[in-house]
């Protein structure tokens, strides 16, 4: 971990007019929530077309709701790591406007950030798909699979499925926050699934600053980011904050 490029990080926030962050699964994984994909995630497990497809759930809810009662106790037992706590920090602050995050986990909700667009939903909401009902999560019973709404109607996680479309709102707000930056913070994500993986490229060629923070190297480093800040977003971020915090005035002149 660079301590000149953390210095430079909070230097380039702190100066820009507008900063949003791009956030994906390296986040959720220091709260130790298990990844979607690669070595030991959720899909090793679980075949996605066999389990995670809209029309599975359709048609054979039971079965798709095997998937979604281990990912249900897997988020509502996380907790915000500093991460999180340091982009809704920095949002109270002023200097960050708005997360665009991968994540179903609702971490950045708890964190206390505001300005949340969620690409793929948020796994702590749920609704019936009968009368659209909403329910937390953490009220669901998961004694019988799957989950029924007082109407008898199936109920569901308020994510993204497999065969279902991103929401149109979330691309819109996404495009407009990506376009109009001039510092995009992209922390935790692998840089292979779209279309956020193709925001910081956007974000760039509008002129802005990109700032990488992972643990390892991605598709974005060395040509989509500006400069790569190896590390922990939970050890990372918090560095960063607290300079920005405590000298502020004096990275402004």
């Amino acid at each position: 971990m660079s301590d000149e490029l953390i210095t430079r990080a909070a230097r380039d926030i702190v100066k820009a007019k507008k900063v949003v962050a791009l956030t994906g699964a390296g986040m959720s994984v220091e709260s130790d929530i298990a990844p979607f994909r690669g070595k030991g995630g959720i899909w090793e497990k679980y075949d996605p077309v066999e389990y995670a497809y809209i029309d599975t759930l359709r048609t054979n809810p039971a079965k798709t709701w095997i998937l979604l009662s281990e990912m249900q106790r897997e988020i509502l037992k996380a907790q915000p790591n500093p991460g999180h706590l340091s982009l809704a920090e920095l949002e109270r602050l002023g200097f960050l406007s708005s997360i665009i995050t991968q994540n179903v986990d609702g971490l950045h909700h708890e964190a206390g950030s505001k300005n949340i667009i969620e690409f793929h939903g948020n796994h702590r909401q749920a609704y019936c798909m009968e009368c659209r009902k909403p329910i937390k999560s953490e009220e669901i019973s998961l004694e019988t699979l799957p989950p029924h709404c007082d109407c008898g109607g199936v109920l569901r996680p308020d994510v993204v499925f497999f065969g279902e479309a991103i929401p149109h709102e979330a691309l819109t707000q996404s495009d407009q926050e990506t376009r109009s930056c001039d510092v995009m913070l992209v922390v935790g994500t692998s840089a292979e699934v779209q279309p956020a993986a193709s925001l910081p490229g956007v974000a760039r060629s509008s002129g802005a600053t990109i700032i990488e923070i992972n643990i390892e190297p991605t598709s974005f480093t060395g040509y989509t980011s500006t400069y790569f800040i190896k590390g922990k977003s939970g050890e990372v971020l918090p560095k960063i904050t607290d300079i920005i915090k405590n000298q502020s005035a004096n990275l402004t002149s």
